[in-house]
């Protein structure tokens, strides 16, 4: 069957149902509320949001099929001539309640103009309030496995990719244990079939990962200052969404919906004025976790 435009808006649509189902289940508590919406330009989507559940504080599960025309400004940015556009993907982030659960991060897209130019991106990638090597050597060992069944140069050049995208220059640091990122996947790099086929499978990974984290980090004990130091972290996370996240600077400047785009900022999320953590405590080993590149799985 070929690849057209309705039958990846539509598959994307169905990942986003089914990753709802997953984590209600794993949640036990939360539902996600539904918001259909509509671009003026062109377009829409269907917003769906957990919040105050079991193990979620705030998650949102997006997905978008929008159309239209680029202003000249994003035109720019994306190096194109052909204003027409077709965008559709699905974004997830999911900031739990507890402090030993992870932040995790999923999207996955594709992108075609008017000329018939297109590409694929996305990624997952995770962020633990406190990094924990045996978790971090998990979670991309499932990546790396998914990537081995379309390529093996993937995981390494993606993973790459990752490290350098989430990393906070004015911080010095990443953003977290880092996953996969990629962009721009063409047909330089295989077929438009072949490629919507991983991102569906990337897309696939990201119930079974999370939701093994929430079974075995969601009853563990934390302090009140564990909780203020995942505010510290949130707020870390918020700041590359707002000062350095692509997506989010696209759907801002396509006139996306805001509450869609902004979904990704957690509830609470904190900012201690020159906060510097006791010597060898899981705080500054966490740090320093995130001040060097780590090859996870050798």
């Amino acid at each position: 069957m070929s690849i057209t435009k309705t039958t990846i808006a539509e598959e994307l649509k169905s990942i986003q149902q089914e990753i709802c189902a997953a984590l209600e289940a794993a949640d036990g508590k939360a539902v996600f509320s539904q918001e259909p919406w509509e671009r003026p330009g062109g377009g829409g989507g269907l917003t769906r949001v957990m919040q105050h559940g079991a193990v979620i504080e705030k998650g949102g599960v997006n997905f978008s099929a929008v159309h239209g025309t680029l202003p000249q400004n994003m035109m720019k940015a994306l190096e194109v001539t052909n204003p027409d556009f077709f965008a559709a993907g699905v974004s997830i982030v999911m900031h739990p309640e507890s402090p030993m659960v992870p932040i995790i991060h999923m999207n996955v897209r594709y992108f075609e103009l008017g000329d018939g130019t297109w590409w694929f991106g996305g990624g997952i990638d995770l962020t633990p309030h406190y990094v924990d090597a045996t978790d971090a050597r998990w979670f991309h060992e499932q990546l790396k496995a998914v990537c081995d069944r379309f390529s093996p140069a993937y995981y390494p050049k993606f993973k790459a990719w990752a490290d350098r995208y989430f990393y906070i220059p004015h911080r010095k640091e990443s953003r977290g244990v880092g996953g996969i990122f990629f962009d721009r996947l063409g047909p330089e790099t295989d077929t438009r079939e072949n490629l919507f086929a991983f991102i569906v499978a990337v897309a696939k990974t990201f119930a079974p990962v999370y939701t093994t984290f929430i079974k075995t980090k969601r009853t563990l004990n934390y302090t009140e200052a564990q909780k203020q130091w995942q505010y510290l972290r949130r707020g870390r996370y918020v700041e590359f969404n707002l000062v350095y996240d692509k997506g989010t600077k696209f759907g801002l400047e396509t006139d996306g919906r805001i509450e869609s785009i902004l979904m990704s900022l957690p509830e609470k999320a904190g900012w201690i004025y020159n906060f510097i953590p006791d010597f060898d405590s899981e705080e500054a080993k966490t740090l320093d976790y995130l001040r060097t590149t780590v090859d996870w799985i050798g």
